[in-house]
């Protein structure tokens, strides 16, 4: 997978309208769901944002790993601890959420995990690439370009007086 050079950069601002109009398109298609399932991190803002929007109280989190730096990744994403009980969704209606459907496989791991227990399962996202392997239901804008979201431009804080860390997904 190659890096463009092009940058989509979605601000704050934007970020709130993009989640608002996509949580618009999710109640106009008249899915109402149970659990607001977050991919973190980038999936945790997405999340929080649909939850409040759609009035569903009930969000879980799920920890995966997958991109090690911009452009670079895992061979496989992996669930990291604690996962989920898959027992917790049994016969719900689940929403998978995250910031952006990449190549797919992040979003892809996390609806095999869900879908032999739940009643049903969607994906929303506010961006989704041309070649990802999924294909969510909700989606705010397609893109091939790569995305600078406001929560990960900037590197990690640190304590005055040391040495900041290098954020590997910024830049």
């Amino acid at each position: 997978m190659s890096v463009s050079d092009v940058r989509e950069n979605l601000t704050y601002e934007r970020f709130g309208v993009a989640v608002r109009e996509l949580a618009q398109t999710i109640a106009d298609d008249g899915y109402q769901p149970d659990i607001v399932l977050s991919i973190a991190r980038g999936g945790v803002f997405v999340a929080g944002g649909l939850a409040y929007a759609l009035d569903c109280k009930n969000i879980h989190l799920v920890n995966v790993e997958f991109y090690t730096g911009v452009g670079t990744t895992l061979d496989m994403p992996v669930m990291l601890a604690p996962v989920p009980n898959a027992i917790d969704f049994s016969d719900k209606k689940i929403l998978i959420t995250d910031d952006v459907a990449d190549t797919g496989k992040t979003l892809k791991l996390v609806h095999d995990f869900c879908v032999d227990t739940v009643a049903e399962v969607r994906s929303a996202v506010i961006y989704e690439k041309s070649h990802s392997l999924v294909k969510c239901e909700y989606v705010w804008k397609r893109t091939d370009d790569w995305i600078n979201f406001p929560w990960s431009v900037l590197p990690p804080v640190h304590r005055s007086g040391e040495a900041p860390k290098a954020n590997k997904e910024a830049l």
